[in-house]
């Protein structure tokens, strides 16, 4: 016998197998029991929810000869050939091939004719909002006042297209997507039924994968299991099957944003795409992600509402402290919006990197909540400047060869340093370079690079002198002084660390460096700066 898809094999024989739909499951019930049965009924909501199922089921229950509770038996010959889908009781029609005003007048011809057999004859008519106009104008009449032996169950994903002279002649039944919880323990069954052993782990990601269908989650099921046959079904192995990637790649990246460091975000979203994520799929886990700090951002007993361990929440609550709440908004603002551009873009990756690039560089974007994280970090900034500038003074103070200047009149003349030649050979590289790396580098920086000079501060490695506190503020972070160090690396091929002091008296320091060849034709007193 051939495979048949789990979606399939465990398919829904009686209302008691229905998950997650509860309510409706027990009004169609007592309307068995009672007898109290409707002549047509709607079954709306997204797809892999039970619809389809739960009319087949009552299809069969009210024409069973020995219901139970309001459930087919499963064991009369109406169930069985129901069952088999041999019965002429019950006609399922689909109506995404079968849209036309000749197919509904085909109904309409046939419901004159009562059942050979059983009480009922049951029309399915599924993806009922594909049919035309005419189609659904044809249907009316036969909808309002059908034979008192049939039974219309009109199922449908988009019921905003339904017409309101049809909505009005159906019992409507909304049904509700899963939740993770109920579609994780229905998994759990169905595993331990197919002696396929899965991790819990494993099986909740399918389950929350799933989006609220349980059809979709067997379907993500028998795809882990025939690529894993034959082993035990871990976290790890579902995440390769289905593209997906690990929450804590979302916290590293997160975090990465937040600081905006453009360079880590660009470098995770390149071992993404190596590794063979859909990138798709990522976006839409990292808007979940973003929802999650959301909600332990601004709902008491968050953990409550969230599926995760207490380790994970506990991240989540560090990283909150690191954003405001406009921020985090912003951030699910930009990423929602790349998640609608995704479904046509031919370059997934650059789309999400121009995303990410703007993340972490607000100045690009003239949206208010944009301009509102710029006046943060700037007002973040403001309040720093006065320890920044009492820990620059003391930096000065510390520097080796700090040059004093005297209180009135001009600085005094100061005698020639000497540096190693390759020290030398860098520092006057740069010096004659100063002002094309300062065009090179980001927006934010070039105007402050430009009013700086540069001295050598040992081998290897260069300060910048900075005459404006604002200026030192700017330029003494760690992603700005990497910046420069990759333009040098990539423009000169040299490899030097930057540094970063602030005169505090405002002039421009000059001093004169030599090298050790140029002592023969130096007359004046030499001073020898220590490396």
């Amino acid at each position: 016998m051939s495979y048949m898809a789990l979606y399939r094999k465990w398919r829904p024989a009686s209302f008691d197998e229905v998950k997650g739909q509860d309510a409706i499951v027990k009004t169609l019930r007592n309307q068995i029991v009672s007898g109290r049965v409707g002549h047509a009924y709607l079954f709306c909501g997204t797809r892999g929810t039970g619809k389809t199922s739960i009319a087949k089921i009552f299809a069969r229950a009210v024409n069973c000869e020995h219901p139970v509770n309001g459930s087919p038996c499963g064991e009369c010959e109406m169930c069985r050939q129901i069952g088999a889908g041999v019965s002429l009781n019950v006609v399922e029609i689909d109506a995404a091939s079968n849209n036309g005003v000749e197919n509904i007048r085909d109904i309409r011809e046939q419901v004159q004719y009562p059942p050979t057999e059983g009480r009922y004859r049951v029309y399915i008519i599924d993806e009922v909002h594909m049919l035309s106009a005419g189609a659904f104008n044809a249907l009316l009449k036969t909808l309002e006042e059908p034979p008192s032996y049939v039974i219309f169950i009109l199922a449908t994903t988009e019921v905003h297209k339904i017409p309101v002279t049809i909505l009005s002649r159906c019992q409507r039944y909304d049904f509700r997507r899963i939740s993770v919880e109920t579609i994780a323990a229905r998994l759990r069954e169905l595993a331990q039924a197919e002696k396929l052993e899965a991790d819990e782990k494993a099986l909740r990601y399918v389950a929350r994968a799933a989006d609220g269908s349980m059809r979709d989650a067997l379907s993500l099921l028998d795809q882990c299991a025939a690529f894993h046959f034959g082993e035990r079904l871990t976290y790890e192995n579902v995440l390769d099957v289905l593209g997906a990637v690990d929450s804590q790649v979302f916290s590293e990246l997160f975090r990465a944003v937040a600081s905006g460091d453009t360079r880590a975000c660009i470098r995770i979203l390149e071992e993404m795409v190596i590794q063979g994520r859909d990138l798709g799929q990522m976006v839409g886990d990292f808007i979940w992600y973003l929802r999650n700090l959301l909600l332990v951002m601004t709902t008491d007993g968050a953990e409550e509402m969230l599926d995760m361990s207490a380790e994970n929440i506990a991240l989540l609550r560090e990283e909150a402290a690191m954003t405001k709440l406009e921020i985090l908004m912003r951030y699910i603002r930009v990423f929602s919006e790349l998640s609608g551009r995704l479904r046509y873009a031919v370059q997934k990756r650059i789309q999400v990197e121009i995303a990410l690039i703007r993340l972490t560089n607000p100045a690009m974007e003239p949206e208010l909540d944009s301009i509102l994280q710029r006046l943060d970090t700037l007002e973040e900034r403001m309040e720093k400047l006065p320890e920044l500038a009492a820990r620059a003074a003391d930096q000065g103070r510390e520097q080796p060869g700090a040059r004093e200047k005297q209180a009135d009149g001009p600085a005094k003349e100061e005698a020639p340093i000497v540096l190693p030649r390759a020290q030398y050979e860098d520092l006057m590289t740069i010096r004659g370079e100063w002002q094309k790396i300062a065009r090179l580098a980001g927006h934010a920086i070039r105007p402050a690079l430009q009013e700086t000079t540069v001295e050598p501060a040992g081998e290897g490695c260069l300060c910048i002198v900075c005459l404006d506190v604002n200026h030192y503020a700017i330029l003494n972070q760690e992603k700005r002084l990497e910046e420069l160090q990759r333009i040098v690396e990539e423009q000169y091929h040299r490899t030097l660390e930057f540094k970063v002091r602030l005169e505090e008296s405002g002039i421009r320091p000059s001093a004169t460096y030599v090298t050790d060849d140029d002592l023969k034709v130096i007359h004046d007193t030499v001073v020898f700066e220590d490396e």
